[in-house]
């Protein structure tokens, strides 16, 4: 027979077995801890999400054209103006006793491509500040009536840094070429004309779709935004701050007797029309656009020094604007031979840029060396005239040290008093610039004239400017005309 001490420890032993057995079966703390964070972290993750999605991306994804929550917005919203700086409409919708709705643009084709259109999916302006557009801050009070009337509510409004005259004064300037004009303030970014041609006439988009989206038609590209452009001379700005940047000390020394053309590894560059320009320090070779000069001291550069200090000026980056825009490209690898590194340096080869762009370097050095954001809306406004959201000058850094700027400020006013812009002399303001008559085809003299530069004039801000004409010829002869109409326009 068992003893009770037998007994009792049998007992335990199996009460210990039957424990473990049904401990077994139950999950341990820990896994009820991992499980327990593993969705607290899933809420999180979602909730910032929500957050992250209500703050940054909402007003994006309720703005695209093909967003079908619009249809609702704009069926309780009637939408709002876009307005120039000096309170013209420029796009408002009409009613008819119908009620029905009419988008408008009072200016037609003049500013086709900044403002934009409104049906057939959207574009400029229009597209861009979509969801304020949409949106109704009227009084409440009036909100409330409408909706209790069958009305529609009033958008809110928006008004533009747009400058009416300067954008009519570069719109007639272009006159029938194709090309842009982008016209901005160096010390806030605002931008105060943006004209491309060919233009459409916005009033007229669903009549003529057809015709503006045929086959190998341009009409609805933005090139001052937009456009890739071989840059030619203007980009001497960029050649010449490498060679200054890696010269600080001795760059006043640079000498080169220009005979209208210089060689190098059986590759010869010539000056524009063939020119002798003679002995020539750097000064001079900027200021008269010397291709052999610039040419010759490519030669000398650093080429990874160059492909940096070109990044640094944006190209190959993201522009600081909330607008559609191209990205300027720039490479020139250190195995490329001497003929890539000539044309490279005076703005040929595989180097595109935008006017918008060049307008921005020209700004930024006018600024001692400081980028400001560009921008096209001033504020916002709601129907009963309360201002919502107002858009002040922010800078987006230095391009370039104040030094440097003011070196190549020297360089742009030699081109205006002695060089390829003569015609902007003026006792009316202090213009700087650089002209560029760039070569777009390897069988064909044809050409795209550009000016980018800015004037200082007492008792108004600064203006910048970048301009294109599509082939044309020199920068000196149809480029520089459409910016002193301009710069006169200003100042008057």
């Amino acid at each position: 027979m068992q003893s009770k001490a037998q007994t009792q420890n049998k007992d335990q032993a199996q009460n210990k077995r039957q424990n473990k057995k049904r401990s077994s079966k139950k999950p341990s703390n820990k896994e009820f801890a991992f499980i327990t964070y593993f969705f607290l972290i899933l809420f999180c993750g979602m909730l910032g999400y929500f957050v992250y999605f209500q703050v940054v991306e909402k007003e994006e994804y309720i703005s695209s054209p093909y967003n079908s929550l619009q249809d609702l917005y704009s069926a309780q919203v009637i939408r709002g103006d876009i307005i120039a700086s000096g309170g013209e409409i420029l796009a408002t919708t009409e009613l008819s006793e119908d009620g029905e709705e009419t988008r408008v643009y009072p200016y037609g084709t003049l500013f086709s491509h900044v403002v934009g259109y409104g049906v057939n999916g959207k574009a400029g302006l229009e597209k861009q500040e979509n969801y304020t557009l949409l949106s109704s801050h009227q009084f409440v009070a009036d909100q409330i009536m409408s909706e209790i009337q069958g009305e529609k509510t009033n958008g809110d409004n928006v008004y533009t840094t747009l400058d009416l005259n300067l954008q009519a004064v570069a719109y007639d300037a272009l006159g029938d070429y194709d090309g842009a004009v982008v016209v901005m303030e160096p010390s806030t970014g605002k931008i105060l004309a943006m004209v491309s041609k060919p233009d459409f006439n916005p009033n007229r988009v669903v009549e003529d779709w057809e015709e503006i989206n045929e086959e190998g038609s341009s009409v609805l590209f933005n090139r001052a935004t937009q456009g890739k452009y071989t840059p030619g001379s203007v980009f001497k700005i960029v050649t010449a701050l490498e060679y200054y940047r890696e010269n600080p000390d001795t760059y006043g020394d640079f000498d080169f007797d220009c005979d209208s053309s210089f060689t190098a590894d059986g590759r010869t560059i010539n000056c524009a029309s063939n020119k002798s320009h003679g002995d020539e320090n750097l000064i001079e070779a900027f200021g008269d656009s010397c291709n052999s000069a610039f040419a010759s001291l490519s030669l000398e550069l650093d080429k990874t020094k160059w492909n940096q200090t070109a990044k640094e000026l944006l190209f190959g980056e993201s522009l600081p604007i909330d607008f559609p825009h191209s990205i300027s490209s720039f490479s020139l690898s250190e195995s490329a031979d001497d003929s890539t590194t000539m044309e490279t340096g005076i703005g040929q080869g595989t180097t595109t840029v935008s006017p918008l762009h060049m307008a921005l370097i020209s700004s930024a050095i006018c600024n001692n060396g400081v980028l400001m954001e560009p921008y096209l809306v001033d504020h916002t406004e709601s129907a009963d005239g309360e201002v919502l959201d107002s858009y002040t000058a922010t800078e987006y850094g230095a391009l370039m040290t104040e030094k440097e700027a003011e070196v190549l400020e020297n360089f742009m006013r030699q081109t205006v008093l002695k060089g390829t812009a003569t015609k902007l002399k003026t006792s009316k303001y202090e213009a700087y610039g650089k002209t560029g008559t760039a070569q777009i085809s390897d069988t064909e003299d044809t050409t795209n004239a550009w000016f980018t530069g800015y004037i200082k004039v007492d008792g108004k801000e600064d203006l910048a400017i970048a301009v294109v004409v599509e082939d044309s010829g020199s920068g000196s002869k149809y480029a520089v005309p459409i910016a002193k109409k301009v710069f006169d326009a200003y100042v008057k």
